[in-house]
């Protein structure tokens, strides 16, 4: 079935770099964009900006995902919206890199908390809207280091390739209520993020570049569309041939 109307995207960390791209990619495909944020407030309002001067139509959502209510997020959202949140993009991550003996157990809980707990956490509550309309889109934002080692990074690696495994499972237990989950691993793309890393990496990348947010976006916009229906429990590479 087709997307209802009125429904809401919820995009997590899309205050800037990847999630903002993944934002003003949805919101251009039609849907109502709820802009997750932590502490960046200048720059989810500049998304939420940039979608309303593309004729879209988006908000802030204030929250740190990895501590907050899913409860309060989605009400907050489709109250600011006024539709069901029917596409969820769990986007928010962090990274504490480390060797894995000198990673710190709070570096190592934080950074599971984040990029996976929580994405879990919103995924169950995202599911009650979803059955109810027959309809959902879940979209994971991976990474290429889950599958593919990248020492200095096992807490990452473990949320990552955590992410990817609950994806599938996820997708068998609601592909028959018209609800598709999948992932999204990027390489290594040109964020703040990895702007530290890229240097060293770039010549290990069979493409020869780094990837741009916008390239992520399109994988995401894909997914998220009804053109994606028959997509479910899959890992989309989006890394420049890393993955191959």
């Amino acid at each position: 079935m087709p997307r209802p109307e009125g429904a809401v995207a919820l995009v997590t960390g899309a205050s800037k770099g990847i999630g903002s791209a993944i934002a003003r990619a949805l919101a251009a495909d039609g849907w109502r964009v709820a802009v997750n944020y932590r502490n960046d407030a200048d720059g989810a309002e500049a998304t939420v900006a940039a979608i309303e001067a593309a004729g879209g139509t988006a908000a802030t959502l204030a929250g740190d995902v990895a501590n907050a209510a899913p409860d309060q997020l989605f009400a907050q959202a489709e109250e600011a919206l006024g539709g069901p949140v029917l596409a969820l993009v769990n986007n928010a991550g962090v990274r504490a890199d480390n060797l894995a003996i000198q990673i710190e157990d709070e570096d190592w809980d934080r950074v599971l908390n984040t990029n996976l707990s929580a994405a879990f956490r919103l995924t169950k509550r995202s599911l009650r809207p979803m059955l109810k309309a027959r309809y959902g889109r879940i979209v994971n934002v991976a990474s290429v280091v889950g599958p593919r080692a990248n020492a200095g990074q096992a807490n990452y690696a473990a949320a990552k390739a955590g992410l990817i495994g609950m994806t599938k499972t996820v997708s068998h237990e609601v592909a028959r209520r018209g609800i598709t989950v999948n992932a999204v691993a990027p390489g290594f793309i040109e964020t703040d993020m990895t702007k530290d890393l890229l240097t060293d990496v770039v010549k290990a990348i069979p493409a020869r570049r780094a990837g741009q947010p916008d390239e992520v976006a399109a994988a995401v916009r894909f997914l998220a569309s009804d053109d994606a229906a028959y997509v479910t429990g899959t890992t989309l590479f989006v890394d420049g041939g890393m993955s191959a």
